[in-house]
C-alpha cells in the first residue's frame, strides 16, 4: 500500500512539474538544434524573448497572435520557432537558463516581449520591441514571402 502512494504522489508531482519546462507547443527551447533545422530547412529563426507568466504584453501575444492560425500556418512553412523565455515563477532547467541568458546578452535584449528574426545563417534580419497585433504580415515583408 506505501508503494502504491508512493508511486501516486511520484506520478502526480511528475505530472505537475514536467509542464514547467515545456515550452509552448511547436517551439523549441534549444538554439542550437533551432539552427541546425533552420539551416537544412532553409528558414528562418524567429526568437520569442518572453516573461511567459509575469509579462502581459508576452502573454497577450500568444493569445491573440502565436495561437492563431494564420501565424502557426506561416511558421510552420517559413520559421524555426524558438521559445527564450524568462519565467519568474516558473522554474526552468539550468542548461536552458543558461542559454536563455547568454541569448539575451547577445542580443541586447531590454524588453519583453521583444522578437527577433534571424535568416537560416543566424544573422540578424529585424526585431520588434513589444506587442505587434500586426506581425504576420510584418514577417512576411521582412521575409519576402507572399
Amino acid at each position: 500500500m506505501k508503494k502504491r502512494v508512493s508511486l501516486l504522489f511520484g506520478i502526480l508531482s511528475l505530472l505537475t512539474v514536467s509542464p514547467l519546462f515545456a515550452s509552448k507547443a511547436g517551439w523549441l527551447e534549444d538554439f542550437a538544434r533551432a539552427k541546425s533545422e533552420a539551416a537544412t530547412k532553409k528558414k528562418h529563426i524567429f526568437l520569442d524573448f518572453t516573461g511567459s507568466d509575469w509579462c502581459s504584453w508576452c502573454i497577450k501575444m500568444d493569445k491573440d497572435v502565436f495561437s492563431k492560425a494564420e501565424f502557426k500556418d506561416f511558421a510552420k512553412e517559413q520559421l524555426v520557432l524558438v521559445d527564450v523565455d524568462f519565467p519568474n515563477s516558473s522554474p526552468l532547467p539550468p542548461a536552458v537558463k543558461a542559454q536563455n541568458d547568454k541569448l539575451k546578452q547577445t542580443y541586447g535584449i531590454q524588453g519583453f516581449p521583444t522578437l527577433v528574426l534571424l535568416d537560416p545563417s543566424g544573422k540578424e534580419v529585424k526585431r520588434w520591441v513589444g506587442y505587434e497585433a500586426e506581425l504576420v504580415a510584418k514577417l512576411r515583408a521582412a521575409i519576402g514571402a507572399k
